[in-house]
């Protein structure tokens, strides 16, 4: 693998953000990754900063859901920016070290059925731990939904194991008694771990920006090991060429996202989509009567046959929402369902059962 420094003595692989800290934000299903993010991205505390979005799915629902973003990279009014990881994290980091404008902080939101180690692996054990400093992994839980049946999960029991910070979420849909039951599950799974309690996802950004909680040697040490485990591939990447910055060819060594954990457990994504609308009686009958128990989250953006409005589409555990507001694009249906040993033509025919 070719190291790639950049260095005052050679301009040309100047990269302006060189050391810009990254946070890593994990969780289960349906945990509330996404509203954290939007709270991030409405900061009033002046800090620029960027957001990559990882989803697991063929459909990319997320970058709907997040304010503003209806492209691959959208700069925010309050000058963060947020994109889209497609098929490689690096090239998408890249993206963002080569911008001119100032960066405060690079946030990544992973899947909620990841294992976040090939991530982290992705900034200690490539080129990029020259370029960028791993600050913190948090891991975002769910506190209403979250119980022992989580740790059946391996994917869930990683995102716990690998957390700096544990934010228990929707602490206002729970029982004092619920919640110091959760604290304990997660302090027996990992005693150092630092529990805050937010509602909405809303949290002082000084409490998890800029805190310096992840220890890069635990890592390093059996970085060799651990890459070894984990798929990867070397990729020749052609860096973009910029007016002030023109990089040349290097090599990059990558691992690939797509965890084994994912069929350990037996997760499986379904994506729906439609120009056709739904009949709005005949879906909520489907979520109601319908739909599979084993379905842990489900979101989407809807267009329903008796309605001018796009509907934001939101479901984890036994809980669904819908949102409306105006189409910014033509009408359409798409809806990703998540779940556990589904039957993917059963849920493909209820849905298309579901058309107006």
């Amino acid at each position: 693998m070719t190291q790639l420094t950049a260095s005052t003595s050679n301009p040309s692989l100047d990269i302006p953000k060189q050391g810009m800290p990254v946070t890593i934000i994990t969780g289960f299903l349906g945990s509330g990754k996404t509203t954290l993010l939007n709270q991030i991205l409405k900061n009033k505390q002046d800090l620029k900063v960027a957001v990559l979005v990882n989803e697991f799915g063929d459909i990319n629902i997320d970058s709907q859901l997040l304010i503003s973003v209806d492209q691959d990279m959208v700069e925010l009014t309050n000058g963060c920016i947020c994109c889209t990881i497609n098929d490689n994290l690096v090239d998408a980091v890249y993206r963002v070290l080569e911008r001119e404008d100032r960066i405060d902080y690079l946030v990544i939101e992973t899947t909620g059925v990841a294992d976040p180690l090939p991530i982290i692996l992705t900034f200690l054990g490539t080129e990029l731990r020259d370029l960028t400093n791993l600050d913190s992994i948090i891991t975002v839980v769910d506190s209403e939904a979250f119980n022992e049946e989580h740790f059946h999960s391996e994917a869930a029991l990683k995102q716990i194991t690998y957390g700096d910070i544990i934010l228990l979420n929707k602490t206002d849909l729970v029982t004092p008694e619920k919640l110091k039951e959760v604290e304990n599950f997660i302090h027996n799974q990992k005693n150092c771990a630092k529990i805050l309690y937010t509602k909405h996802g809303e949290v002082a950004l000084p409490l998890i920006l800029g805190v310096g909680l992840t220890s890069t040697n635990d890592y390093i040490s059996n970085d060799t090991k651990d890459i070894h485990e984990h798929e990867h591939h070397h990729h020749d990447r052609e860096h973009h060429e910029h007016e002030h910055h023109d990089h040349e060819h290097h090599e990059h060594e990558h691992h690939k996202h797509h965890s084994h954990h994912l069929e350990n457990d037996g997760f499986v994504s379904i994506s729906f989509q439609t120009d056709r609308p739904f009949d709005v009686h005949k879906f909520e009958n489907f979520l109601t009567e319908e739909m599979p128990a084993d379905v842990f989250r489900a979101k989407g953006i809807l267009w329903f046959s008796d309605s001018d409005l796009r509907h934001i589409f939101q479901l984890s555990g036994p809980r669904y929402s819908l949102h409306a507001d105006e189409w910014q694009t033509p009408p359409q249906n798409q809806a990703v369902f998540i779940g556990r040993n589904l039957d993917i033509s059963q849920i493909y025919s209820q849905l298309n059962n579901c058309l107006a």
